[in-house]
């Protein structure tokens, strides 16, 4: 596909057809990067696990940190059958 470098003030722009950003999941922001006199524009992700050091301080501060089911195993055995 051949789109038309366009003028916006001082700098230059691409309009990219919104069918192409949903289908490559563009949100607000792009990631520019030039390889071998390539322009490649990647959408911007979220880090994986971004933001799970506030969310588990939070649970900690709200005292919702602990176990559902207890986990802890009988190391004496003494409730096991064989």
């Amino acid at each position: 596909m051949k789109a038309s470098i366009i003028s916006i003030g001082n700098s230059k722009g691409i309009r990219i057809p919104k069918s192409i950003l949903d289908q490559c999941k563009f949100n607000k922001e792009a990631e520019l990067e030039v390889q071998d006199h390539k322009l490649i524009i990647k959408p911007v992700r979220k880090k994986t696990r971004d933001g799970w050091d506030k969310a588990f301080k939070l649970m900690h501060d709200r005292k919702e940190d602990v176990m559902l089911v207890n986990d802890a195993l009988d190391i004496e055995m003494e409730n096991w059958e064989w």
